[in-house]
């Protein structure tokens, strides 16, 4: 019989997790802090757009191998193993809030204090290193009063989750790592993840805590090197797709994470980033790379407001279409997006802004409400100034050249490679 588990949190790891796992064959209960929200989760609707977890949320619950609810103390009761899928967000100085940790941590110690079988509990938030052993088990042990590895056991297991195809990556990973206290509480959880068919890497917690941050500050150094080299190559004029082309066909580089454009953001790059330059200064080092690869990001994310002011001057009561709001295509998130950096920016200079996106116009509405909003891109097009392409939505590459002809200016940007130059004349990237 397969591990009964439960998953604390709803966002984007917890509810895909919990979704990942029943659609494996477990029983999930998921464990969110807001009855409206679980209401909606039970009836099938995850809240957070990405695609077709919609589908899989209601197929597993129709099968009953998935239910959501606020009752910890139930989850815990009826499940042998507990995930920790809460935020970690950033405070102010760009290091990292626990505060969610510690909360969950200390509840699931409460709610094991009675349960006398073996219960493993399993950090997937991404947090600095250090962080399981110096505020998660000490939680879970002082409000227990059980000790870890004797009478319940701890991992570290993080996600590596894509927003946009989170439930695909959670379903097909090409990784799993499992930080482990304890020998046994590592052959339970790779016991659980034998099925996934995915090579399994078993280390210490803190370098399981250190693999993610790794991994997410180089392949934001790699999008920021490559803006580096192309805005070099826009100087150059040439493209800088053709240049990583042929960068990435060195079996020592690979192509991926190349693609220049108008900067990286998202709910976990920055967020990373920003984490492991806090912590390298907690232990007295100064990240210098890290520092500059987050700066010039932010400086990235406003060049292309820059260009237009090369070609119109004055941007004051200049219409801009904005197509594009989410950080990346296939989310409605919009957490260090681009297009907020860009906004603001226009704003400063008295541009009026015409915004369009499939997916994230109702979350930019909460930031920015006295923007122009589309239905779609057509109408964000008509009568403007200039367009901006900021996200690479698939129905962007479908635009043509009567789209572009509503505009008053012809005067295109874009913020990614979306376009296509054999089908659409006199466009402008921001880094080709």
């Amino acid at each position: 019989m397969k591990s009964a588990m439960c998953v604390i949190g709803t966002g984007y790891v917890g509810l895909c997790t919990g979704v990942g796992f029943a659609e494996k064959g477990f029983k999930v209960i998921c464990v969110g802090r807001t009855k409206e929200k679980i209401e909606r989760i039970n009836k099938g609707d995850p809240i957070i757009y990405e695609p077709v977890l919609e589908d899989s949320l209601k197929k597993v619950i129709k099968n009953g191998l998935f239910q959501a609810t606020i009752d910890l103390k139930y989850a815990i009761e009826n499940s042998n193993i507990s995930f920790i899928c809460v935020g970690t967000p950033s405070k102010h100085d760009g290091s990292i809030d626990l505060g969610d940790i510690r909360k969950a941590a200390e509840d699931i110690g409460k709610f094991m204090k009675t349960k006398k079988d073996y219960h493993i509990v399993v950090v997937k938030s991404t947090v600095v290193p250090e962080t399981t052993d110096k505020i998660v088990i000490p939680s879970l042990e002082k409000t227990s009063g059980k000790k870890t590895g004797r009478d319940f056991g701890v991992c570290m297991n993080p996600e590596f989750l894509r927003e946009g195809m989170a439930l695909k990556d959670f379903l097909e990973p090409d990784r799993i790592v499992i930080g482990e206290y304890n020998k046994k509480s590592g052959d339970i959880l790779e016991n659980i993840y034998k099925i996934f068919n995915a090579p399994i890497l078993r280390t210490n917690l803190k370098v399981a805590e250190t693999i993610k941050y790794a991994n997410n500050a180089f392949l934001a150094t790699k999008i920021s090197f490559a803006n580096e080299i192309g805005n070099i190559c826009k100087k150059l004029g040439i493209d800088t797709y053709d240049v990583f082309r042929g960068v990435g066909m060195d079996h020592r580089i690979s192509p991926h994470f190349f693609n220049a454009g108008a900067g990286w953001g998202g709910s976990c790059f920055p967020k990373d980033v920003s984490a492991l330059i806090a912590k390298s200064k907690e232990l007295g080092y100064e990240p210098k790379l890290l520092e500059e690869v987050r700066e010039l990001n932010k400086r990235q994310k406003v060049r292309i407001v820059e260009q237009l002011e090369s070609k119109l001057g004055s941007l004051k009561d200049k219409k801009i279409a904005l197509l594009g709001l989410s950080f990346k295509p296939n989310t409605d998130d919009i957490r260090e997006a681009s297009s907020i950096a860009i906004i603001e920016a226009l704003k400063r200079k008295g541009a009026a802004i015409i915004a369009y996106d499939p997916q994230a116009i109702e979350n930019m509405k909460q930031l920015f409400p006295d923007l122009i909003y589309t239905k779609t891109a057509q109408e964000a097009l008509k009568g403007v100034d200039a367009s901006v392409i900021i996200t690479e939505w698939e129905e962007f590459k479908q635009l043509n050249e009567n789209d572009f002809g509503l505009m008053k200016n012809r005067l295109i940007f874009e913020g990614r490679k979306v376009l296509d130059p054999n089908q659409i004349k006199d466009f402008e990237g921001i880094c080709w």
